[in-house]
């Protein structure tokens, strides 16, 4: 198997920051979209006539391809390799606004096209040359209520940049460059939160204390952040006539708003399985309590580290013994450069896969030679292979739900890890069992934890005006402790996690892990039963891409996630899996 290391974003995109073809390529895409813009002024029979709107909704799909993104993703990658890239963040804050004023032009197309009035939807949405467009019309006619004027939809877009995302980005370039002092050394903040799953019990405890104490010196700069962020899309849900602070992210995540919040309350109400398992592995790791720093440490080591290569063979056999389309994508990202292992000073210390319309498919990991980076390998694998499947639709339904999308990966990630686990030994099964325990609580239970938190802190900050560092420190506390339960001892100083918890800066992402997490136990359940339905799967789902809501992509799949069933199926899987725990440990 052929493996590159590193992202060769020189190779996949430009020849630097200095490419003639860079700037070529943004102006060549500015003067298609003028031109097209203009073509829609000066005739709006697209408007009215189903043919002309079919021809005119082409073109505009087809510009997703011929006007490129490219130009502005190749600073913001080579951004993420190395926060102290000046220049190539210069570069993305300058093609950002230019890129939105770009967007702009357009703005009327969408605003004027929803608001037709209900007769002429119903026309359209009945014609047969508008056929391949039906759901993104649907979609479009939907949210329509919550659209504003041209000329506010401009502004708004032209300020989000600088009244929202230089904040997080603010935050995440201070993350991604600070270090911590640690056993004489100074070690990158990022890599220092990897290395703590690694360390025995004391030396976890005093890095965790390190690196608490240097999120809180950074708490008041996210004080501001946080408050400033949220009091933004407090006024935007204002006026869009959001009435929940999560309503904005569930519409546009294409869920049914009663099947999120059925999750979210049935999650919550099984807290009680994430506390077990809290009680069993206070047990495995020989101790009276835990502590915040404990909440992911590993209850043993296996005999031998899982090398890079290693991983890639097993996730590789894993994704061929399902079909093996998915081994045949695994294996050219591998070798063509778009996956970027390791972790190094200054680059993202995260894990995730990047894919737009036209582009390459991006992998990157922080990769520790471990289980859990293995699983992560999966994970995100399992994202790119949903990115790749997807392309078999028309440029306008590659795109998909963030929803499906983690339920793509977190079935890839249990394929990967009943593969793992087959080539255990019996006290390293036990071990690997309670790893997996430990990220579906995480997945689940930590989510939904994290879900609840981010409501009360929307609300909060929408009722006082402000809320301070150490108000949001203990809200974080308070959800936390909800899930992890009596056997986690946390302190006050815990809670200035919220620092570092990036997801909480992307409003209420997170259920959608859950959401997919538990949708995904419910797909892999089924082929282990019978093989050949990843063939319903990968027809029905990973190529379905966004041509229908989360819903009715899991419905063709035989789910019906409008009902709780699907979800207490999951729940109940995951609380068997903890009584397997507590058998095993001794309750």
């Amino acid at each position: 198997m052929k493996i590159k290391t590193k992202w060769e974003l020189d190779k996949l995109f430009y020849k630097g920051l200095g490419d003639q073809r860079l700037m070529r390529d943004a102006t060549s895409g500015d003067k298609m979209i003028s031109a097209f813009a203009k073509k829609l002024q000066a005739d709006k029979r697209w408007l009215k006539d189903p043919k002309v709107l079919a021809h005119v909704l082409g073109e505009y799909e087809a510009l997703s391809l011929t006007a490129s993104p490219a130009p502005l993703m190749y600073p913001y990658y080579r951004k993420e390799l190395d926060a102290q890239d000046k220049k190539a963040e210069a570069l993305q804050n300058t093609l950002d606004e230019r890129f939105t004023k770009r967007g702009n032009e357009l703005i009327f197309f969408e605003l004027e096209l929803a608001k037709i009035p209900l007769t002429a939807q119903k026309k359209f949405l009945a014609a047969k040359e508008l056929g391949e467009f039906h759901y993104w019309l649907t979609q479009l006619f939907e949210t329509a209520k919550h659209n504003l004027s041209e000329a506010e939809e401009k502004i708004l877009s032209l300020l989000s940049d600088v009244s929202g995302g230089r904040w997080v980005q603010m935050t995440e370039n201070l993350l991604n460059t600070r270090t911590v002092l640690w056993e004489g050394s100074a070690v990158p903040l990022n890599r220092a939160q990897v290395l703590l799953t690694t360390l025995p019990t004391p030396k976890r405890r005093a890095l965790h204390q390190t690196i608490l104490k240097e999120l809180k010196e950074l708490s008041a700069m996210a004080e501001s952040e946080l408050n400033a962020i949220v009091t933004r899309k407090k006024i935007l849900d204002e006026l869009r006539g959001f009435k929940e602070p999560f309503d904005a992210t569930i519409l546009g995540y294409e869920n049914d708003r009663a099947s999120v919040l059925a999750l979210t309350a049935a999650v919550t109400k099984r807290f009680d399985i994430a506390r077990r398992f809290y009680n069993v592995k206070t047990k495995m790791l020989g101790e009276k309590f835990l502590t915040y720093a404990d909440r992911a440490a590993p209850a043993g080591k296996l005999d031998k580290k899982i090398s890079f290569d290693e991983a890639a063979q097993i996730v590789h056999d894993t994704f061929a013994k399902l079909k093996p389309r998915y081994a045949e994508i695994f294996d050219r990202l591998l070798a063509e450069g778009q996956v970027d292992i390791y972790p190094k000073a200054g680059k993202n210390g995260g894990a995730y896969c990047s894919g737009m319309v036209g582009q390459p498919t991006l992998v990157l990991l922080n990769h520790v030679e471990n289980a859990h980076s293995l699983l992560t390998l999966a994970h995100e694998m399992g994202h790119a292979i949903h990115t790749e499947q997807s392309k078999v639709q028309r440029p306008m339904y590659q795109s998909y739900s963030t929803v499906t999308a983690e339920t793509a990966s977190t079935f890839f990630e249990r394929a990967a890890f009943e593969a793992l686990v087959g080539k255990l030994s019996a006290k390293e099964k036990l071990l690997a069992l309670h790893d997996k325990v430990q990220d579906d609580i995480s997945t689940v239970f930590r989510q939904i934890a994290c879900f609840n938190f981010e409501v009360e802190l929307h609300r909060e900050i929408r009722k006082t005006g402000l809320l301070p560092k150490e108000g949001i420190a203990a809200l974080m506390n308070k959800h936390m402790g909800a899930y992890l339960g009596p056997a986690v001892k946390l302190t006050p100083e815990d809670g200035y996690f919220f620092v570092a918890w990036s997801h909480v800066r992307r409003f209420f992402y997170v259920y959608s892990y859950a959401y997919g997490q538990l949708t995904s136990r419910a797909l892999w359940e089924r082929v282990k039963k019978d093989p050949k339905f990843i063939d319903v799967i990968d027809k029905n789902f990973l190529q379905a891409g966004g041509t229908a809501s989360v819903e009715t992509i899991f419905k063709n799949c035989g789910l019906d996630l409008k009902k709780p069933a699907v979800f207490l199926e999951g729940l109940k899987s995951i609380e068997r899996d903890v009584v397997e725990l507590e058998k095993a440990v001794g309750k």
